[in-house]
């Protein structure tokens, strides 16, 4: 197979560009990266993509959208290693945890309080809501509890290997553990699992994200925290 040219159109602290990422880096495919100011919409932009979102792809001038559906096409195309399982009920489960973080957990908990605290200053759009910040705290904890109760069962969240659930459930708590937003002392599990993933290769352009304004915690790129 040729090495495909590859362009990917994101912002840093967003975990659906974020499990873009992670894909292409876990595949070893190289690509280059533009940051964009989505809010702001602009025609050269909604060209690309007509829903306005990041992340968006561009895969040897085939223009991808959807984070979900891009992180399978690349998984598809790229068979090695592997992100989805060979047998229908695993991809199922993949797929149902996948939906579960990019759905119920970024509604619940990303939103409420990334959104809230960062994103609202960046874009503009006023001040933190105290009540969603509440919320969100509140949320992540039966999240976290969730994702306890897998792992107990479970080497990784959908099964025995490693998997885009992973990787969608990464995205998202290593964009709260940016803010300091994850109580990682109510889940020894989830700590374990996400040291363990924080540890490969294709994580680590993620901890030298820097989101001006929002300096990181030092402990942030620490692999051992």
């Amino acid at each position: 197979m040729h090495s495909p040219v590859v362009h990917l159109h994101h912002v840093p602290l967003s975990p659906f560009c974020r499990k873009v990422r992670l894909t292409l880096a876990e595949k070893r495919i190289p690509f280059t990266t533009k940051e964009e100011r989505y809010w702001e919409g602009g025609t050269e932009f909604l060209r690309l993509n007509a829903a306005g979102k990041v992340p968006i792809v561009r895969y040897d001038g085939r223009l991808l959208s959807e984070s979900q559906a891009i992180c399978e096409f690349i998984d598809e195309v790229h068979v090695d290693p592997p992100l989805m399982p060979d047998d229908p009920a695993g991809r199922y489960e993949v797929r149902r945890l996948c939906a579960w973080f990019d759905d119920k957990f970024h509604a619940e908990v990303t939103a409420n309080l990334l959104y809230e605290r960062v994103n609202k200053k960046i874009t503009g759009q006023g001040y933190p809501d105290s009540q969603k910040i509440k919320t969100g705290s509140t949320r992540i904890k039966f999240h976290l509890d969730y994702m306890s109760w897998l792992l107990e069962h479970r080497r990784w969240l959908a099964g025995s290997a490693l998997s885009l659930a992973d990787f969608a459930a990464a995205a998202h708590l290593s964009c709260l553990d940016y803010i300091s937003d994850v109580d990682w002392d109510r889940a020894p599990a989830v700590k374990a699992w996400y040291a363990t993933i924080k540890s490969r290769p294709a994580f680590r352009p993620l901890l030298t994200d820097q989101v001006p304004g929002f300096p990181p915690p030092r402990r942030y790129a620490d692999l051992d925290f």
